[in-house]
């Protein structure tokens, strides 16, 4: 990985409204080995632009590097670094970008932070209505809160004589604006209903405007000598209470643990569905996330079968009987199904199903691959090929000499050229093995002695041709005697 910096993994195409996942990207931050089975931490900010999302979470990145420190706000003179941001009313930051550095604690999290400016509008809450709406659909299938931790900031928060800046202060707003009232119309209802039913933990940060030298000045950089001393107090309080590992939950969807890996299969299932102007139907999402969903099953399963086959045929395990492997590989797909069949998944049987025969066929396949390289380990096996061609060679000389002696030309010319094309294939399937060029040659010989020898092995190949040779040797025999006889039983007429 190259040094600590923020990687776009989902780029936002204005011009046709499209959204595109870089995977591999993606891929080269949460499948690096040593994390990808690790339970993941999901923090997220969102909301619209010019909000101060990045300036945020570069703080964040200073209390994850610092976190053992009592100074990991920073100094005074320090510029604030990490993702990019600058004043202005250009936006700066468009997509999903992450942090290509996955910090590794003893406890993980899934908080999300919806980042809103000065107050709570009707249309921030109705932009939480298509994960609501989701979430009731998902709360039908697997009747549990599908969502865990929704922190709402409010930044440049400016009445803390009505509420106080804060967490106490933000709960106490938050309370009066979810509550469900008579005269409010129905959506609007609806939408605060299904805030409180979906999400695990609601919470509100009450936060102040960071100065006027960080609102007017061009050149600001982030120093915290150019920002209110109120806004610098609140900040070393909302990090942690938002970092911290004891405030953090491991991120869970359809209530199983989510790791590094299971959340590729879920962007690549989301970002599906994010085509288009139009935002998905909730059935879409909840039909993406049944998706994702079991193919992370299957992914975890079979990496599990992978792991233990490892143990067993892996690159540095010795030879081991074709039928001992077998067994072993029968033994451990099943403990492979039974680890898919445990996790709690969505869609139903008949839909989980098609996924247990997708990873059985995997498992299947990657079987073939472990008993190629188990009988690569096999030094007659890795023989099979100059063998295969030696004895080829060796039974068409004979039978070329041999018919050659009884005069059967035709059989000796044809033998002595089966005899060189299996010279020239020995010599180039040498060549290839020590220069490593022309593979795809390589790999044509090595099939064409693998089917000899299974379809026609030496023994069967030697009993073949001496039979030939012997049937032709007798019927020669045969030929010459009654050519001997003929002039003798003339003679005997004749007398």
């Amino acid at each position: 990985m190259k040094k600590p910096c923020p990687v776009q993994i989902v780029l936002a195409h204005e011009d046709d409204h499209n959204f595109e996942l870089d995977e591999e990207a993606l891929e080269q931050i949460l499948l690096q080995e040593h994390i990808r089975d690790l339970n993941i931490v999901v923090v997220s900010v969102a909301g619209a632009f010019r909000k101060g999302k990045s300036f945020l979470l570069d703080f964040m990145l200073r209390y994850m590097y610092n976190k053992d420190h009592q100074s990991w706000i920073g100094g005074n003179n320090e510029p604030l670094t990490g993702f990019t941001w600058r004043g202005g009313c250009e936006r700066e930051t468009t997509g999903i970008q992450v942090w290509n550095e996955v910090f590794v604690i003893d406890r993980p999290d899934g908080t999300k932070v919806y980042n809103l400016s000065q107050n709570i509008q009707e249309d921030d809450l109705q932009h939480l209505q298509l994960f609501t709406e989701y979430g009731r659909l998902a709360m039908e299938e697997i009747y549990q809160k599908p969502f865990q931790t929704l922190m709402f900031l409010i930044r440049d928060w400016s009445y803390p004589y009505e509420h106080s800046y804060g967490l106490e202060g933000g709960k106490q707003f938050l309370e009066k604006r979810l509550q469900v009232k008579q005269n409010q119309h129905e959506e609007l209802q609806n939408v605060r209903k299904h805030i409180h039913n979906c999400f695990s933990n609601l919470g509100c940060f009450l936060l102040p405007h960071p100065g006027l030298k960080v609102a007017t000045n061009p050149s600001f950089d982030g120093r915290l000598k150019d920002i209110d001393e109120d806004f610098k107090r609140e900040l070393r309080n909302l990090v942690p209470l938002l970092l911290a590992p004891e405030n953090l939950v491991e991120k869970e969807i359809s209530g199983s643990k989510v790791t590094c890996r299971d959340l590729v299969e879920y962007f690549k299932a989301y970002i599906k569905i994010y085509q288009g102007e139009e935002l998905p139907h909730p059935k879409s999402m909840l039909q993406a996330t049944a998706e994702a969903n079991n193919l992370a099953a299957v992914a975890g399963a079979r990496e599990i079968y992978c792991r233990n086959m490892e143990q067993v045929c892996g690159g540095d395990k010795p030879y081991i009987a074709p039928s001992d492997l077998e067994r072993k590989h029968l033994d451990l797909k099943e403990v492979a199904i039974k680890q898919f069949r445990s996790i709690k998944k969505m869609g139903g049987d008949d839909f989980c199903r098609r996924y247990q025969d997708q990873l059985e066929a995997e498992i299947e396949e990657t079987y073939a691959n472990f008993i190629k390289h188990n009988d690569g380990k096999n030094i007659f096996y890795a023989a099979r090929t100059p063998a295969t061609l030696f004895a080829v060679m060796f039974a068409m000389y004979i039978i070329s000499g041999l018919t050659g002696f009884i005069g059967l030309n035709s059989i000796a010319v044809l033998c002595n050229l089966v005899m060189g094309l299996a010279l020239t294939s020995l010599c180039t399937w040498a060549y290839v093995k020590y220069s490593g060029e022309f593979r795809e040659i390589g790999t044509m010989i090595d099939q064409l002695a693998e089917t000899l020898w299974e379809q026609r092995s030496p023994r069967k190949v030697f009993s073949k041709l001496f039979e030939v040779t012997r049937r032709r040797m007798v019927h020669r025999a045969l030929s010459s005697a009654q050519r001997q006889r003929l002039p003798s039983n003339n003679n005997k007429k004749k007398n």
